[in-house]
């Protein structure tokens, strides 16, 4: 699981497309590089000698300073600095301050981990601030290039619906990264890790989560300079503030979107099964159309409860996006797909049109999915309209409260007929 967290800074549009030309970046470094030999302090405090060989770096087509293959560890530091705007609030923290925060990484303090290493909560010693810190596994999936890029982006991006990176370090081989903490963690342990005793989301707070995470998506498309693509949008990176609160979190995966006349960007595929457009997977062709595809499979987990892949579940339904789309077809059949978890607290017309948008922006074909503009605007208004379940109380259903038994729930009680509760709501 994701846990990340971050702080917004006061960065504007144009003072962000003011930042050093990524060329320069790399010239600069490489300079450095040539005149001198870095030195780099471990946890001990001791100095120790890098060789001099040359820092080897490259551009890619898109502008983004990417370390390569050969890129020396002591060099992460310099690319970042350089690279990150003049206002940027990203600060450096030694390793020996972190292993402090942590309690050096104590297990109490873990708040998840996953392909690229292990999430823990810490307390800065300075500041007396709780802290997320994510350290990345040395052998993990998110390597050099990844750390620089969400570094990076993080230190140009300023949205209240972005994590808010708080600094990073770079020091020797280890590499962590510190976000601002985000108390109810992830979207997905709220809608999939429920005990049978909590009380699941309202339809009112899914519909704000949802409107939260399209307005920062709508950022990162429309609002930074340059665009970028986010890549890896799933339930497990979007956490949770007070009052659930909802942040888009671990941009290693993010990159520099098509420019000009370009359409897309050609790239590994690289993301999560269940999320990642058909149409990328199959091509490599990177559009930001790839990402409503993502957001539409996220917003379809707020409405069913469903995982976006279940392999507890049989045949197609494994695949919410597969099980989804011959429903797509028939509104009857709308209210079967509402979370059982909802007990039927939720209004009508508002459930056929959170699902006419999710259903747009799973489509096979990318050209007709829709702008994130578009999609931003619709949920801010579903959002709006808040649902009193109390009008409708006489005819709430009890439901099983683990995910599990909602499925099995759900298939006993469908019935095709197409009424619900509130079906004359029209909220």
């Amino acid at each position: 699981m994701s846990c990340f967290f971050a702080c917004s800074g006061n960065s504007k549009d144009k003072q962000r497309s003011e930042s050093p030309n990524s060329q320069d970046v790399v010239n600069s470094v490489k300079k450095k590089a040539e005149n001198r030999k870095p030195s780099v302090t471990d946890a001990s405090g001791a100095k120790q000698q890098s060789d001099s060989k040359d820092a080897s770096w490259k551009k890619d087509g898109s502008g983004h300073v990417n370390p390569s293959s050969g890129a020396r560890h002591t060099d992460t530091r310099d690319i970042i600095v350089e690279g990150s705007p003049s206002n940027s609030c990203a600060r450096t923290f030694t390793y020996r301050e972190l292993v402090d925060a942590t309690g050096n990484f104590r297990r109490d303090c873990l708040l998840g981990e996953g392909g690229f290493g292990k999430v823990y909560k810490g307390r800065l010693l300075g500041t007396c601030e709780v802290v997320a810190i994510k350290q990345l596994d040395r052998n993990g999936l998110q390597g050099i290039r990844e750390f620089v890029v969400e570094v990076l982006t993080l230190s140009q991006a300023d949205h209240p619906n972005l994590v808010k990176l708080i600094g990073y370090c770079a020091e020797g081989d280890h590499r962590l990264l510190v976000y601002e903490y985000m108390p109810l963690g992830s979207l997905e342990s709220h809608l999939h890790d429920v005990e049978s005793n909590e009380k699941a989301l309202d339809w009112n707070t899914r519909m704000k989560i949802a409107a939260g995470a399209a307005r920062g998506l709508e950022y990162l498309h429309d609002k930074m300079k340059p665009p970028i693509i986010y890549r890896d949008l799933k339930c497990s990176n979007i956490l949770l503030g007070e009052g659930y609160h909802p942040k888009l979190s671990d941009f290693g995966l993010a990159k520099v979107g098509p420019v000009g006349d370009k359409t897309h960007v050609s790239t590994r595929v690289m993301g999560t099964y269940g999320y990642c457009a058909p149409d990328y997977a199959m091509t490599g062709q990177l559009t930001f159309k790839s990402d409503i595809y993502s957001f539409g499979v996220v917003l379809l987990e707020l409405i069913t409860g469903r995982k976006a892949i279940d392999c507890t579940e049989d045949g197609r339904e494994q695949n919410l996006v597969a099980w989804a789309r011959p429903m797509f077809k028939d509104r009857r059949k709308f209210p079967q797909m509402a979370d059982p978890a909802l007990r039927g607290r939720y209004p009508m017309r508002g459930l056929y049109q959170a699902l006419a948008i999710a259903a747009m922006c799973v489509q096979e074909q990318p050209t007709m999915r829709p702008l994130i503009a578009d999609v931003v605007t619709a949920l801010n208004y579903l959002a709006s309209q808040k649902y009193d379940p109390e009008k409708h109380s006489s005819h709430h259903q009890r439901t099983p409260s683990t995910p599990r038994a909602r499925r099995d729930y759900s298939k006993q009680s469908d019935t095709g007929d197409g009424k619900a509760e509130n079906e004359q709501d029209s909220d």
